[in-house]
Order: structure tokens, then C-alpha cells, then sequence
């Protein structure tokens, strides 16, 4: 089944599917104790599906919902405000030998035949929440249970964005994500196929197995692609 985001839009769910922001917050905010970071639950349900319905040009399956909210195989993680949802995070850490075919070049199987990697699903955040450091806080709070020290095996964090997703690009790439490859043809938004990139955060000793040429592709799928 498929994921889209306004910061990363991800697929891997159906073939199997981000500003860090600065540690200032919005003036929405009265001090760090109004916002809360917490797990969704099943009753957080509707509450996902409104979100959901009314960030991402897609619809997900009843069940997917219910998986995400209750399933203890993803990470999902809520930005909390006067008891609102205002951010989400989808995560999930998986085996490596797990990855789809079109994300298989992300590490060296040889190298890497027994590693895990994390996936991220979707990250989203409420219009007038964004560019207020939410999604960051999302974002890091997943990026520090990977990298805790039972989580070394954990050698990349990947994602999908479209093309297209300007802001979401420049957000990963803030937060150190590496343009990996290009994937034709990728989404399905209201009935038109888009492309998609996928982006790699190389974690705990983890780095892409393509040695000195992978700068160089990166260079070339920027200027082709972004500029």
C-alpha cells in the first residue's frame, strides 16, 4: 500500500510510501510543554484519517489505519497540541533483505546481509504548524531510537518524496539525506503518474555501496531533476 506525505511521500506499501527545524516554537505555542510527542492508539484513528484525508492526494485502505495505529511493528509517532494531532510520523525498522527491488542499491547485501534499515512512511504536519520545528521534532525523535546502541544494526533510514515535493527535498537534505536514485514513474496522484527520488540517511557506520561514483550521480540526478 501507498504512503504520501507532505515531506515524504512513500510507496513501499504498495509496491510496497520533512524543515530540522530550529529549536525556536511557533508563537502558537506558550512554552515546550504545550507541544507532546506520543505513540498513536487506536483511538487515535478518526483523528489520523481526517489528517490524512486532508494532507495527502490519496486514500488508504481502512485497514492501513488500522495498522498504524495499533500495530507495534511502526513507529508512530504524534505531535500532540491541547489534546489535537497536529504532526505525524510512519515509520518502520525492517530487515534489509526486505527492501524492494527499486532500493535494493542502497547497501552493499554482502556488506550488509544481516543489517536492519529504517523506512519512513510519511511525515506530515498541520498547515499552520509548519516551518515551526514539529516535523523536526518528529524526524529526530526517530532518528534517536535508531541510533541507540541496541538499534546499531540499523545502517540507513530511506524515503520516498516526488520529484516535484521542492520543500520536502530541501527539508531531508537539511537534515543530511542524500539524493540515492531516481524512480520513473513512482506515484499515482490523481490519475497521473509522477516520479519520485529516494533519499538515505547513513547511520551507526552504514554508507552506500557505490564508492567514489556515488557523488558524482548524485550531482547528475540534482541538475537534472531540481534545477
Amino acid at each position: 500500500m501507498s504512503s504520501f506525505n507532505w515531506y515524504s511521500n512513500s510507496k513501499d506499501s504498495n509496491r510496497d510510501n520533512h524543515d530540522t527545524t530550529s529549536s525556536y516554537l511557533s508563537p502558537l505555542f506558550t512554552s515546550a510543554a504545550d507541544l507532546q510527542l506520543r505513540f498513536l492508539c487506536p483511538s487515535d484513528l478518526d483523528q489520523v484519517k481526517d489528517l490524512c484525508k486532508e494532507w495527502f492526494p490519496i486514500q488508504y485502505p481502512e485497514a492501513w489505519y488500522r495498522d498504524i495505529t495499533s500495530d507495534p511493528r511502526f513507529y508512530s509517532l504524534a505531535a500532540v497540541y491541547q489534546s489535537k494531532l497536529v504532526g505525524l510520523l510512519i515509520a518502520e525498522v525492517k530487515q534489509s533483505d526486505a527492501i524492494n527491488k527499486e532500493d535494493k542499491g542502497i547497501l552493499d547485501g554482502r556488506m550488509y546481509s544481516n543489517c536492519t534499515v529504517g523506512y519512513i512512511l510519511s511525515l506530515g504536519v498541520c498547515s499552520t504548524f509548519r516551518r515551526q520545528g514539529v516535523a523536526s521534532l518528529l524526524l529526530d525523535s526517530f532518528l534517536n531510537h535508531v541510533t541507540q546502541s541496541e538499534n546499531q544494526i540499523c545502517k540507513a533510514i530511506y524515503l520516498h518524496v516526488l520529484t516535484m515535493n521542492s520543500a520536502a527535498i530541501r527539508f531531508y537534505e537539511k537534515h543530511y539525506f542524500r539524493l540515492h536514485s531516481f524512480l520513473p514513474y513512482y506515484y499515482s496522484v490523481d490519475g497521473k503518474c509522477k516520479d519520485g527520488f529516494t533519499y538515505v540517511l547513513y547511520i551507526n557506520g552504514g554508507h552506500p555501496p557505490w564508492g567514489l561514483l556515488y557523488p558524482f550521480l548524485e550531482k547528475v540526478l540534482k541538475y537534472r531533476f531540481i534545477h
